[in-house]
Protein backbone atom coordinates (compact mmCIF):
# COMPACT_ATOMS: atom_id res chain seq x y z
CA UNK A 1 0.00 0.00 0.00
CA UNK A 2 1.53 2.93 -0.92
CA UNK A 3 1.97 6.35 0.80
CA UNK A 4 1.24 9.56 -0.69
CA UNK A 5 4.37 12.27 -0.10
CA UNK A 6 4.40 15.48 -0.31
CA UNK A 7 7.72 16.21 -2.80
CA UNK A 8 10.14 18.55 -1.00
CA UNK A 9 10.22 22.43 -1.99
CA UNK A 10 12.77 23.02 -4.88
CA UNK A 11 15.79 25.28 -3.34
CA UNK A 12 15.39 29.29 -4.53
CA UNK A 13 17.90 31.61 -5.59
CA UNK A 14 18.07 35.24 -4.17
CA UNK A 15 16.92 37.96 -6.54
CA UNK A 16 19.70 39.48 -8.30
CA UNK A 17 19.84 43.36 -7.29
CA UNK A 18 19.30 45.55 -9.95
CA UNK A 19 22.52 47.03 -11.61
CA UNK A 20 23.39 50.79 -10.29
CA UNK A 21 22.81 52.54 -13.67
CA UNK A 22 19.55 50.47 -14.45
CA UNK A 23 18.12 51.97 -10.93
CA UNK A 24 15.87 54.90 -11.01
CA UNK A 25 16.99 57.41 -8.85
CA UNK A 26 15.75 58.68 -5.53
CA UNK A 27 14.67 62.07 -4.34
CA UNK A 28 18.02 62.43 -2.19
CA UNK A 29 20.11 61.86 -5.35
CA UNK A 30 17.56 64.12 -7.06
CA UNK A 31 18.80 66.89 -4.86
CA UNK A 32 22.27 66.02 -4.83
CA UNK A 33 22.17 66.70 -8.79
CA UNK A 34 20.23 69.88 -8.50
CA UNK A 35 23.14 71.12 -5.83
CA UNK A 36 25.75 69.73 -8.13
CA UNK A 37 23.85 71.75 -11.09
CA UNK A 38 23.02 75.36 -9.13
CA UNK A 39 27.16 75.32 -7.44
CA UNK A 40 28.24 76.38 -10.90
CA UNK A 41 30.26 79.59 -10.36
CA UNK A 42 28.67 82.57 -12.31
CA UNK A 43 30.37 84.46 -15.13
CA UNK A 44 33.57 86.29 -13.93
CA UNK A 45 34.81 87.67 -16.74
CA UNK A 46 32.74 89.80 -19.51
CA UNK A 47 29.02 90.43 -20.16
CA UNK A 48 26.74 87.97 -19.86
CA UNK A 49 22.71 87.56 -20.48
CA UNK A 50 21.33 84.08 -19.21
CA UNK A 51 18.03 83.49 -17.50
CA UNK A 52 16.88 87.11 -17.22
CA UNK A 53 20.00 88.30 -15.51
CA UNK A 54 22.59 90.31 -16.73
CA UNK A 55 26.26 89.09 -15.52
CA UNK A 56 29.07 92.44 -15.72
CA UNK A 57 32.71 90.72 -14.40
CA UNK A 58 30.39 88.92 -11.76
CA UNK A 59 27.96 91.08 -10.38
CA UNK A 60 24.41 90.35 -10.91
CA UNK A 61 21.57 92.70 -12.72
CA UNK A 62 18.08 91.21 -12.99
CA UNK A 63 16.73 92.38 -16.55
CA UNK A 64 13.35 93.64 -14.98
CA UNK A 65 15.48 96.15 -12.85
CA UNK A 66 17.75 97.78 -15.62
CA UNK A 67 16.08 101.64 -16.56
CA UNK A 68 18.78 102.43 -18.81
CA UNK A 69 21.31 101.43 -20.88
CA UNK A 70 23.71 104.50 -23.29
CA UNK A 71 27.00 104.85 -23.81
CA UNK A 72 29.35 108.19 -22.91
CA UNK A 73 32.93 109.51 -22.56
CA UNK A 74 34.28 109.59 -19.21
CA UNK A 75 36.09 112.54 -19.27
CA UNK A 76 38.84 113.41 -16.38
CA UNK A 77 37.98 117.01 -14.49
CA UNK A 78 41.50 118.25 -15.45
CA UNK A 79 40.74 121.75 -15.09
CA UNK A 80 38.98 121.40 -11.54
CA UNK A 81 42.31 119.63 -10.21
CA UNK A 82 44.70 122.02 -11.44
CA UNK A 83 42.97 124.62 -9.66
CA UNK A 84 42.53 122.64 -6.51
CA UNK A 85 46.28 121.92 -6.64
CA UNK A 86 46.66 126.47 -6.73
CA UNK A 87 44.60 126.64 -3.98
CA UNK A 88 45.27 123.36 -1.95
CA UNK A 89 48.86 123.28 -2.82
CA UNK A 90 49.45 127.59 -2.68
CA UNK A 91 48.08 127.19 1.29
CA UNK A 92 50.75 124.26 1.82
CA UNK A 93 53.29 125.79 0.20
CA UNK A 94 53.10 129.14 2.52
CA UNK A 95 52.78 127.13 5.78
CA UNK A 96 56.17 125.10 4.59
CA UNK A 97 58.14 128.80 3.44
CA UNK A 98 57.19 130.15 6.79
CA UNK A 99 58.19 126.50 8.77
CA UNK A 100 61.62 127.28 7.22
CA UNK A 101 61.55 131.24 7.86
CA UNK A 102 61.17 130.17 12.06
CA UNK A 103 63.81 127.51 11.36
CA UNK A 104 66.17 129.84 9.90
CA UNK A 105 65.48 133.06 11.90
CA UNK A 106 68.42 133.33 14.24
CA UNK A 107 66.11 135.50 16.42
CA UNK A 108 63.39 133.15 17.38
CA UNK A 109 62.83 131.40 20.34
CA UNK A 110 62.07 128.13 19.11
CA UNK A 111 65.68 127.22 18.77
CA UNK A 112 66.41 127.86 22.35
CA UNK A 113 63.44 126.38 23.61
CA UNK A 114 64.92 123.18 21.90
CA UNK A 115 61.87 123.10 19.77
CA UNK A 116 64.08 122.33 16.40
CA UNK A 117 63.22 118.84 15.48
CA UNK A 118 59.44 119.09 16.22
CA UNK A 119 60.16 121.99 13.50
CA UNK A 120 62.16 119.22 11.39
CA UNK A 121 58.77 116.81 11.61
CA UNK A 122 56.72 119.85 11.22
CA UNK A 123 58.48 120.52 7.39
CA UNK A 124 58.83 117.01 6.33
CA UNK A 125 55.35 116.17 7.30
CA UNK A 126 54.15 119.90 5.08
CA UNK A 127 56.35 118.89 1.98
CA UNK A 128 55.00 115.31 1.95
CA UNK A 129 51.78 116.50 1.98
CA UNK A 130 52.82 119.09 -0.70
CA UNK A 131 54.09 116.46 -2.60
CA UNK A 132 50.89 114.24 -1.99
CA UNK A 133 48.89 117.18 -3.51
CA UNK A 134 51.12 117.83 -6.50
CA UNK A 135 50.73 114.10 -7.96
CA UNK A 136 47.02 114.04 -7.43
CA UNK A 137 46.68 116.86 -9.84
CA UNK A 138 48.90 114.89 -12.03
CA UNK A 139 47.39 111.74 -11.84
CA UNK A 140 44.16 114.24 -13.28
CA UNK A 141 45.49 116.16 -15.12
CA UNK A 142 47.13 113.24 -17.44
CA UNK A 143 44.37 110.67 -16.88
CA UNK A 144 43.33 109.45 -20.50
CA UNK A 145 39.26 109.32 -21.12
CA UNK A 146 37.35 106.31 -21.98
CA UNK A 147 35.06 105.25 -24.24
CA UNK A 148 32.32 103.55 -21.28
CA UNK A 149 28.58 101.84 -21.44
CA UNK A 150 26.83 102.37 -18.24
CA UNK A 151 23.89 100.19 -17.25
CA UNK A 152 21.89 101.78 -14.87
CA UNK A 153 19.03 99.87 -12.70
CA UNK A 154 16.37 101.28 -10.53
CA UNK A 155 18.41 101.67 -7.52
CA UNK A 156 21.56 103.42 -7.14
CA UNK A 157 23.67 100.84 -8.83
CA UNK A 158 25.68 101.40 -12.01
CA UNK A 159 27.68 98.86 -13.96
CA UNK A 160 29.76 100.15 -16.43
CA UNK A 161 32.45 98.54 -19.00
CA UNK A 162 34.55 99.78 -21.32
CA UNK A 163 35.66 98.88 -25.40
CA UNK A 164 35.16 100.56 -28.68
CA UNK A 165 32.74 103.10 -29.82
CA UNK A 166 31.03 100.74 -32.10
CA UNK A 167 31.08 97.93 -30.11
CA UNK A 168 29.71 99.31 -27.24
CA UNK A 169 26.63 101.11 -29.29
CA UNK A 170 25.92 97.02 -30.80
CA UNK A 171 25.79 96.00 -27.09
CA UNK A 172 23.50 98.98 -26.10
CA UNK A 173 20.88 97.58 -28.47
CA UNK A 174 21.50 93.72 -27.78
CA UNK A 175 20.78 94.12 -24.40
CA UNK A 176 17.79 96.66 -24.33
CA UNK A 177 16.27 94.10 -27.09
CA UNK A 178 16.62 91.60 -24.24
CA UNK A 179 14.75 93.17 -21.72
CA UNK A 180 11.49 92.00 -23.54
CA UNK A 181 12.70 88.61 -24.53
CA UNK A 182 12.00 85.98 -21.94
CA UNK A 183 15.21 83.55 -23.73
CA UNK A 184 17.01 86.32 -24.31
CA UNK A 185 20.97 84.79 -24.36
CA UNK A 186 24.39 87.39 -24.92
CA UNK A 187 27.63 87.06 -24.19
CA UNK A 188 30.42 89.54 -25.25
CA UNK A 189 33.73 90.74 -24.40
CA UNK A 190 34.22 93.48 -22.51
CA UNK A 191 36.99 95.75 -20.08
CA UNK A 192 36.98 97.20 -17.28
CA UNK A 193 37.52 100.52 -15.96
CA UNK A 194 40.29 100.96 -13.69
CA UNK A 195 39.43 104.41 -12.28
CA UNK A 196 40.27 104.48 -8.40
CA UNK A 197 38.42 107.99 -7.86
CA UNK A 198 35.24 108.55 -10.03
CA UNK A 199 34.89 112.23 -8.46
CA UNK A 200 38.02 113.07 -10.66
CA UNK A 201 35.79 112.64 -14.25
CA UNK A 202 32.78 114.00 -15.23
CA UNK A 203 29.85 111.05 -15.10
CA UNK A 204 26.75 111.48 -16.73
CA UNK A 205 24.61 113.68 -19.36
CA UNK A 206 26.27 116.13 -21.05
CA UNK A 207 24.15 119.15 -21.81
CA UNK A 208 24.07 122.41 -23.52
CA UNK A 209 21.91 125.38 -22.89
CA UNK A 210 22.15 128.10 -25.68
CA UNK A 211 21.10 132.15 -23.73
CA UNK A 212 19.28 132.87 -20.96
CA UNK A 213 20.37 133.43 -17.57
CA UNK A 214 21.08 131.90 -14.12
CA UNK A 215 20.94 128.62 -15.43
CA UNK A 216 21.97 126.22 -12.96
CA UNK A 217 23.31 122.05 -13.35
CA UNK A 218 21.44 119.17 -11.68
CA UNK A 219 22.98 117.49 -8.65
CA UNK A 220 22.66 113.59 -8.56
Amino acid sequence: MGTNETPPPKPTRPPTPASPSSRPWNEPERALASQAAAAVPPPRHGLVISKRILWVHGGAYPLENIVRVYTFVLRPRRGEAFFRFLKRGGATLALFLFLLYVSDSSSSSYSSSGAEPFLGIARVLVLAMLIYLFADMVSVVFARSHNALAIETNGRSTALVTGEPEYLNRLVRQVAEAIDKPDAELQASVGTLLVSNYGNYFFGDAVNMYGGSGNTGVVK
